[in-house]
């Protein structure tokens, strides 16, 4: 069994996670109070094994079991940890969870549920943000990411363009344009337009256009967010589009973001360029030629003859 000595060559905070999975017995649990995700502990705990070359938990038990040789590695993890000198809580380890904001006319359903299935284990908080408070919500930490409607200060700031909305005109629903399937903006030249750029006030902007008969442009999934059966919409062929994007500060691009992003750009759940892939698709460790169990000899082709009944006797035939 290895010695204490040969622990002190690992890292102390691998030998951490060790620790908060043996006294936990549960590795869901451990990660969860660490604040990483469970396929990045499991990883750590297999390379731990790896290079110790034995096994620190009993394979297949359920529930989770120490080996001999982990509890062995367990009283001397302790004891190195108790000399050690206290770690700064990283960002990764300060936060069992992820907040994801989002602004009025986005839909996170899909991505919430995809999470929810692969880190089943780590809380994501899906926050309401007002438009107007899309990029102080960023910076002041209030939410780790955001979608937010391009555009945003990108000092600092990384962003991935998602998706682009088309824009409708809100009228009521026996307005002569509830007609046509589009319009354009020449089209509206004598109508009584709304002030619609404060988004967060969408709703307030129907009501205005369904009272004095007037209209209003929106993107789509605002005119959807507030649709009332008095009001109709129709696509404008002339007026930009708006974008949205996922954005979060650059300084605090954490495991759990880059989980995300990859949630959303739709890798899969072993893609290389995701953390949990990374570890999922790491390479098992290779057997050392002296490990190898010599391969089994082949035997005579005469043998082999033999073993299959032989050749058939001539002239000898069958019965039915």
């Amino acid at each position: 069994m290895t010695g204490q000595g040969r622990l002190e060559s690992i890292d102390i905070t691998r030998l951490r996670w060790f620790v908060a999975v043996a006294e936990e017995l549960h590795f869901a649990r451990a990660a969860r109070g660490l604040g990483i995700s469970r396929q990045r502990l499991s990883g750590t705990v297999i390379e731990l094994e790896e290079e110790l070359d034995t096994k620190l938990f009993v394979p297949g038990a359920q529930p989770t079991q120490l080996s001999e040789d982990g509890q062995a590695v367990l009283e001397e993890a302790r004891a190195l940890i108790a000399a050690a000198p206290a770690e700064p809580v990283t960002a990764t380890e300060a936060v069992d969870r992820l907040r994801v904001g989002f602004v009025p006319g986005v839909t996170v359903t899909k991505w919430e549920r995809i999470w929810a299935d692969r880190f089943p284990d780590i809380r994501l908080e899906l926050i309401p943000v007002p438009m107007k408070e899309q990029e102080s919500a960023l910076r002041t930490d209030a939410v780790d990411m955001c979608f937010v409607r391009l555009p945003i200060d990108s000092d600092g700031m990384s962003a991935i363009p998602l998706y682009r909305e088309v824009p409708v005109v809100v009228v009521p629903k026996d307005h002569p344009i509830a007609l046509f399937e589009q319009v354009a903006t020449v089209d509206l030249a004598d109508e009584r337009m709304q002030d619609a750029t404060d988004l967060d006030e969408a709703a307030m902007t129907m009501e205005l256009v369904a009272a004095v008969s007037g209209a209003a442009i929106v993107p789509h999934s605002i005119a959807r967010l507030h649709h009332r059966k008095d009001l109709v919409y129709r696509l404008v062929t002339d007026v930009p589009e708006t974008e949205v994007a996922l954005a979060w500060l650059v300084d605090r691009t954490t495991e759990l973001v880059e989980e995300f992003v990859g949630v959303v750009r739709g890798r899969s759940q072993r893609s290389t360029r995701s953390p949990s892939g990374q570890q999922a698709n790491k390479p098992a460790k290779q057997q050392s030629p002296a490990k190898r169990k010599p391969a089994p000899a082949k035997k005579p082709a005469a043998a082999a003859k033999s073993k299959q009944g032989g050749a058939k006797k001539p002239g000898k035939r069958r019965g039915r």
